[in-house]
C-alpha cells in the first residue's frame, strides 16, 4: 500500500471509529438523560458549560448551541473560576462539566465549592468511578471503545462523543420547550436565516407613492409612460387602489408580439386579469417563494383591506439577502 493509499485508509478509518462512538451513545439516552433535560428545562438561571482544553473547546460550541435554541447558557473557563469566575454562578444556575478522564484538576477543584451552594453539577466524562462522577449530582456516561488516533491518546472519538450528546440535549430542550423557528431566527436576526423567518414584505417593498399605477380605462401608450417613470417592471391596474390586473414587460412582449397597433387598446384590454399577489405581513421568503414558483419578478402588495399599498420585486428581495 503507498502513502496516498494509507492515508485514504486512516481518514476511512477515523470516521469508522467516530461515528461508531457516536452511535454507542444510544444506550445512555434513558430515564437518567430526560431527568438531565428536566432539571436543564427547569433551570431559572443559566447553563454554565465548564471543560479544560479539547473538552473546553467542545464545551464553548455546546453553551453556543444551547443559547442559540432557547437555553440561556455560557462558558466559564475552569481555571479561571478558582480565580474569581465562581462569582458568575448562582444556586438557580446548572453547571455542565465535561472531561473525558473525570479527573481534571481544575475541575475538581471547584466542585465542593458549588455543592456548598446547592449548585446542581451535570457531568459528561468517559468514566463513571471518576471523582467528577462520583461527585456530580448527574452524570452521563460518554465512554468510548477507542480515540480515533492511532496512537489512542489525541481527544478524537471521546470529543466527538461529548459534542454529539451536547447537541442531543440541546435539540431534546428545544423539543421540551416547544422552541420554534420564530424563537430561532429572533436569536439569529443578523444571519441569511434570521433574516429568511423575520423579514416581512412590508420591510422592502416599494411603497404605493413608487408604483405604476393606472385604470383599466387608461390607455397603454400613457400607462408605459408611468412605468418609465417608477421603474419596477411592472404596472398595477386598480379601481380606487383596488387591485384589478397587472402588466408586467411580458405583457408588453407579448401584447407587442400579437397586436400590430397599440396606441388604441387600454389596460383592460392587454392586462392580466388575475394577478397573483402578496400580503403586507407575509414573510419576505413567502413573496421569493411565490414568485419563483410562478416565474415572476414582482407582486403587488395588498393591505388588510385588500388595496394595493405597494409592490415587491425580486430586487427587492435580492438586495435584502432573502435569496
Amino acid at each position: 500500500m503507498d502513502v496516498k493509499e494509507r492515508a485514504i485508509a486512516q481518514a476511512k478509518r477515523v470516521l469508522e471509529i467516530e461515528a461508531e462512538a457516536v452511535t454507542s451513545l444510544k444506550k445512555i439516552i434513558d430515564d437518567n438523560f430526560y431527568e438531565i433535560c428536566e432539571l436543564l428545562k427547569k433551570c431559572t438561571g443559566r447553563i454554565v458549560v465548564t471543560g479544560m482544553g479539547k473538552s473546553g473547546h467542545i464545551g464553548h460550541k455546546i453553551a453556543a448551541t444551547l443559547a442559540s435554541t432557547g437555553t440561556p447558557a455560557f462558558f466559564m473557563h475552569p481555571a479561571e473560576a478558582s480565580h474569581g469566575d465562581l462569582g458568575m454562578i448562582t444556586a438557580e444556575d446548572v453547571v455542565l462539566a465535561l472531561s473525558n478522564s473525570g479527573e481534571t484538576d481544575e475541575l475538581i477543584a471547584i466542585i465542593p465549592i458549588l455543592i456548598r451552594q446547592g449548585t446542581p453539577v451535570v457531568s459528561i466524562t468517559g468514566n463513571d468511578q471518576s471523582t467528577l462522577a462520583k461527585n456530580s449530582s448527574h452524570h452521563l456516561l460518554a465512554k468510548v471503545k477507542e480515540e480515533a488516533c492511532p496512537l489512542n491518546l489525541a481527544p478524537t472519538s471521546s470529543t466527538t462523543a461529548s459534542l454529539a450528546l451536547g447537541d442531543a440535549i440541546a435539540v431534546t430542550l428545544m423539543e421540551m420547550r416547544g422552541f420554534t423557528s420564530d424563537d430561532f431566527a429572533r436569536s439569529h436576526p443578523g444571519g441569511k436565516l434570521g433574516r429568511r423567518l423575520l423579514l416581512r414584505v412590508q420591510d422592502i417593498m416599494a411603497p404605493y407613492e413608487e408604483i405604476a399605477e393606472v385604470s383599466e380605462a387608461d390607455h397603454l401608450t400613457d400607462a408605459l409612460l408611468e412605468m418609465t417613470k417608477h421603474p419596477l417592471g411592472i404596472i398595477i391596474v386598480t379601481d380606487h387602489q383596488t387591485l384589478k390586473g397587472v402588466f408586467s414587460e411580458g405583457d408588453l412582449r407579448r401584447t407587442l408580439t400579437n397586436r400590430t397597433d397599440i396606441h388604441a387598446l387600454t389596460m383592460k384590454e392587454c392586462m392580466t386579469a388575475t394577478p397573483k399577489y402578496i400580503n403586507l405581513t407575509a414573510l419576505a421568503v413567502d413573496a421569493a417563494n411565490l414568485m419563483e414558483e410562478k416565474r415572476i419578478s414582482a407582486l403587488p402588495v395588498l393591505d388588510e383591506q385588500n388595496k394595493v399599498v405597494g409592490v415587491v420585486t425580486m430586487h427587492h428581495l435580492l438586495q435584502a439577502r432573502v435569496m
